[in-house]
């Protein structure tokens, strides 16, 4: 029988890491840094199997409930100002008002904007635009348009939303991974605080969406290791066996978490296709886990065949059914008439497309590489933009982005008493202190999850590397640095559990209070930091040496 000591951790009684596999643990790692405590007794493989949870549900919800609240309140405070499309605003909200109306995105006058704050938003040209976009995001944005009108807090609402909910998903994933209520509850604080996240949540651009579904469904997966893991326990228990003796054991091929994860990385694809690269590398770390999980329960050699056993249920739960619900998400555009290219398979019968997979589909695959070509062509890689951020500079903040400004507001305007002039900026900016703490806490997860195998810390390294190199393919056209969205709820999970990793035994050593008070200063520095960049991601009215003052290197300006 497989065995282990039970070490003592920060989040409750939980079995020590072993080398059973390279990408996995064989059980759940604590988050300490101090040695083992004396054995107090052994586990069996069944027990190692599953997984702990925090007994403190009840307690555990209420304070992510709290937190989220907290979030959405700071977020919602003047979210209509200012009473315009800022950014690229001008082309979602537009979109979103188009499928709400037609189905489809149709074209607009360069004067919209101007009818639109007038209150006359329906000046629609009757011709189709080419978009380059997925639908689901700006449907989500249309839901506000329909809740609240074609105005600013309108388009603007539905990004509160899911801003607010990608701080709750992040607490819950952060929690089941550390064990630890107050780990996860430590993540969605410092999410709370976070300039861009703040800045995304209330904006109407698409990446918001992007890294809530992102999110949910790396959270869908952590919950399939522990399902699956679970199960496995289930299958000894019955068969009254110590582990599986070297047998594959079962198949357990309909997993309920990992169908989810595939919903929620098809809305994903649905909202931004760059949401592939973190599908494929997540994809292969759960496949991982599996292969880890099945050698912990004793099937040896034989738990690698599960890279076909296992493999191929998985790459139907999560990229096919995530191709399914993509192609789904432009239900709209396959049902009206209008749109862009929606013709094409009636006027090219004869294409070996439209032979195979109807009008409709056909249509939709070659508007489909229509913009494929546009995000690679000639048009859009030399083009240039003053807020071009390279992604090498995105997690040291080297180059943020300007949403909105209004310069050069004379003394005597309201809210510039002088006798400098003022400005009105919404700067998209990490939190400073934060985020030069998690390329330090990266840089521990990487050398934890690889030296230490300790699996939770690959979640957090495994995010923020598939959702951040692959823009380094497209340096030749502008990226601007508000794609780091799907970076930074990865980046504040390798945070909390760092700090959980210092933290230690709940043993009450001089050590764990030491690391606690640490924590806490931290966490104030970061409240701090946030109240002070707060006017420049709010269009507050700033004179001119205040602005300066929060723009702390030239690359920011």
């Amino acid at each position: 029988m497989t065995r282990e000591v039970l070490e003592v951790g920060a989040a409750g009684s939980q079995p020590a890491p072993s080398t059973d596999f390279g990408f996995d643990t064989s059980t759940d790692a604590v988050l300490s840094a101090s040695g083992p405590p004396p054995p107090s007794r052994i586990l069996s493989t069944v027990e190692r199997l599953r997984a702990p949870t925090p007994s403190d549900r009840l307690v555990g919800w209420v304070a992510a409930g709290v937190i989220t609240l907290i979030a959405f309140l700071i977020r919602l405070v003047y979210l209509d100002r200012p009473a315009k499309p800022v950014f690229d605003e001008t082309y979602y909200a537009k979109d979103a008002y188009s499928l709400l109306k037609f189905g489809y995105e149709r074209a607009w006058p360069d004067s919209a904007n101007n009818s639109i704050v007038a209150g006359r938003p329906d000046v629609m040209q009757d011709n189709a635009a080419f978009i380059v976009h997925p639908q689901i995001g700006k449907w989500l944005i249309a839901g506000g348009e329909h809740l609240f009108g074609m105005n600013s807090f309108g388009w603007r609402f539905p990004s509160l939303i899911f801003g607010t909910l990608l701080v709750l998903v992040t607490i819950r994933l952060v929690r089941r991974v550390s064990r630890s209520t107050v780990i996860g509850c430590l993540a969605g604080l410092l999410l709370t605080f976070d300039g861009l996240a703040f800045v995304m949540s209330r904006t109407a651009l698409l990446d918001i969406f992007l890294a809530f579904f992102l999110v949910s469904a790396v959270a869908c997966l952590a919950a399939d290791r522990d399902w699956f893991r679970n199960r496995l326990a289930d299958h000894l228990d019955r068969t009254g066996l110590p582990d599986l003796g070297g047998r594959f054991g079962p198949a357990l091929i309909v997993r309920p978490w990992r169908i989810a994860a595939g919903l929620c990385f098809g809305l994903a694809l649905g909202t931004k296709w760059n949401a592939l690269y973190v599908l494929a590398a997540f994809s292969l770390l759960s496949l991982a886990w599996d292969i880890g999980a099945r050698r912990l329960a004793g099937a040896n050699r034989n738990a690698y065949s599960g890279l076909l056993r296992d493999g191929v249920p998985a790459f139907v739960s999560l990229v096919v059914l995530s191709v399914l619900v993509y192609v789904a998400s432009w239900a709209s555009w396959l049902a009206t008439s209008g749109g862009w290219d929606r013709d094409w398979g009636a006027k090219h019968p004869e294409a070996t497309s439209v032979k195979v997979l109807g009008e409709g589909l056909a249509s939709l695959l070659h508007y489909n590489i229509e913009i494929w070509d546009f995000h690679n062509g000639s048009f859009i890689n030399n083009a240039t933009h003053t807020y071009d951020a390279h992604p090498a500079g995105w997690l040291v903040l080297a180059r943020p982005i300007g949403i909105d400004a209004v310069n050069d507001i004379k003394p005597g305007s309201p809210g510039c008493p002088g006798p400098e002039t003022c400005l009105q900026v919404i700067s998209g900016i990490g939190t400073p202190t934060l985020w030069w703490a998690a390329v330090i806490a990266l840089v521990a997860a990487a050398v934890l999850w690889v030296g230490a195998r300790d699996w939770r810390f690959g979640i957090p390294v495994v995010g923020v590397l598939s959702a951040w190199l692959p823009w380094f393919s497209y340096t030749d056209r502008p990226l601007f640095f508000f794609y780091a969205i799907t970076v930074i709820p990865f980046s504040v999970m390798a945070v909390a559990l760092c700090i959980g990793r210092l933290l230690g035994a709940a043993d009450g050593s001089d050590r764990r209070m030491v690391a606690a008070i640490g924590a806490g200063v931290f966490v104030a520095l970061v409240g701090a930091n946030f109240a002070f960049i707060y006017p420049i991601l709010t269009d507050e009215v700033l004179p001119r040496p205040q602005w300066l003052a929060r723009m702390w290197f030239r690359s920011w300006i």
